[in-house]
């Protein structure tokens, strides 16, 4: 893994005329109609067995950036989970869902939160049981779907069109790579010291992350328990011990707290840990100015399909 990341250092330094961040697109494709259905399910505590809790209960999109700001997520019943809550944000760009990694596809990673114990803790049969009651849902779904009876593949399918759907482009930055916007002089700073100490060979693409598993502790040792969710859990390879999808660094100004399980409050600690236990030092005072100056311009624009409805 040490060897690994030492060779994409390299690529990502030594490279030239090569950007390896690229803007969040403007637009994306995706089904609305079957989008703005799954919009709805997705904020309906309908899904959940106590009829409270719903995705957007953990993932709320207009104040949290699709987190939550807890720690640890709850669910039903208030039952605390073991992680903290990945934002949903900009979701359709990631190749792996959980930190561990074990969702290929954006379907399987929304199955998990549904027949979750601590989260929705409900199954198909009484999901499909309570839609087909729903008169609204009903007529929906036929339109839609041309069925007179809802399926729970077609629920998740409708709440994964609305996933891909939640995009956040038009960043400051993105518009920086567009040659649409000039940066300050602390925020490039920012971004080229970013480069330099090579944490861009982890949060690279457009999501800045979410494409590739990576160790936390490569230089010094992060302290590790067996609850951890890390690909150990998945693989039982001690090589996988601390090893996590990377997480995406879009609107980090607004998903805290950070890392795993939440420990970490703010930004600041967060970039300053990561140097400490991937690079083997602490950042001066403006190098940390700097690089946070540089992560605050991820933050994007509210994706289309959530426009124009206020706040909840």
């Amino acid at each position: 893994m040490v060897i690994t990341y030492l060779i994409v250092l390299l690529l990502a330094s030594f490279s030239i005329g090569y950007e390896a961040v690229q803007p969040i697109p403007e637009r994306v494709p995706y089904d609305r109609e079957k989008a703005e259905i799954g919009k709805l399910l997705y904020h309906d505590p309908i899904l959940a067995k106590d009829r409270r809790t719903s995705c957007a209960y953990c993932h709320d999109l207009y104040q949290k950036c699709g987190t939550d700001h807890r720690p640890i997520a709850k669910g039903f019943g208030d039952r605390k989970g073991k992680v903290n809550t990945p934002t949903v944000y900009n979701v359709r760009f990631n190749f792996r869902f959980f930190w561990d990694g074990r969702a290929k596809t954006l379907r399987e990673q929304i199955l998990e939160p549904i027949r979750g114990f601590s989260e929705m803790n409900i199954t198909q049969e009484e999901i499909e049981e309570r839609l087909n009651k729903h008169d609204y849902y009903k007529k929906l779904f036929k339109k839609v779907y041309g069925t007179d009876r809802i399926t729970f593949d077609m629920v998740v399918d409708a709440i994964v069109e609305f996933e891909k759907a939640l995009i956040t482009p038009n960043s400051r930055f993105d518009r920086y790579l567009r040659g649409e916007e000039v940066l300050s002089e602390k925020e490039k700073e920012g971004y080229k010291l970013f480069k330099k100490l090579g944490c861009i060979s982890c949060h690279n693409g457009i999501n800045l992350g979410g494409n590739s598993f990576q160790k936390i502790g490569l230089v010094k040792p992060y302290p590790w328990h067996p609850s951890n969710p890390d690909r150990y859990r998945i693989t039982g390879r001690e090589f996988d011990k601390n090893v996590y999808r990377v997480p995406p660094l879009r609107n980090i100004d607004c998903t805290h707290p950070y890392f795993h399980d939440g420990s970490v409050k703010t930004l600041e600690n967060a970039v300053q840990l990561m140097a400490y236990y991937n690079l083997g030092f602490m950042l001066e005072e403006e190098e940390l100015e700097l690089l946070v100056a540089f992560l605050k311009t991820l933050r994007g624009e509210l994706p289309e399909i959530l426009k124009g409805e206020g706040e909840r």
